[in-house]
């Protein structure tokens, strides 16, 4: 990705002057996530797959953290409904265990464009949350939130806050791997 592309890819932000609470925050949700898919899908198979972090992980492995992110936030925390897989991203069940060495994880078999599909299935969920309640609208009880239930305004900063912490990280990703073959 050369510089003018990085420096393009900011043309998809909402406009100054669109329409202010919950439309606002499902078309930020919708730009970062689209940026995100978009560099993941843009990246050859094996570069999809390929590490170039201490910490190990790949940018298929943050494609499938932030799809697993924003449902715990908005489907199983704000909704309080019950989610398969709900740490699905990662290899063990309690991720915040620094016992467990856990570390995010994907199937040989899963690929980008299926966890983009799964992504935008999230995202329609998270538009639909935006729709039907108001942004001072406390997280149901049980789900993710046993106490404490943050508004869904709070979840909707904390979500756009950890896309953009890894849509910067993807960046850097990228940058590392060099200029894509695009044939």
């Amino acid at each position: 990705m050369t510089e003018d592309e990085r420096v393009a890819r900011a043309d998809g932000e909402p406009g100054k002057h669109g329409p202010a609470g919950a439309d606002r925050w499902a078309a930020y949700l919708d730009w970062v996530r689209d940026d995100i898919a978009t560099v993941v899908l843009r990246l050859s198979d094996a570069e999809q797959r390929t590490t170039r972090l201490p910490s190990g992980w790949t940018p298929l492995e943050l494609l499938s953290h932030v799809l697993h992110m924003e449902q715990r936030w908005f489907v199983w925390g704000f909704l309080g409904e019950e989610v398969a897989e709900p740490w699905g991203d990662w290899t063990v069940d309690e991720p915040w265990d620094p016992e467990q060495n856990g570390r995010w994880a994907v199937a040989d078999d899963v690929t980008a464009e299926e966890l983009v599909a799964r992504l935008w299935a999230v995202a329609e969920r998270t538009r639909a949350v935006l729709r039907d309640f108001p942004l001072d609208a406390r997280a149901s009880p049980g789900g993710r939130f046993a106490a404490d239930p943050p508004t869904l305004e709070w979840i909707c900063f904390h979500v756009l806050a950890e896309y953009a912490r890894h849509a910067g990280h993807l960046d850097i990703v990228v940058e590392l791997a060099g200029p894509q073959d695009e044939g």
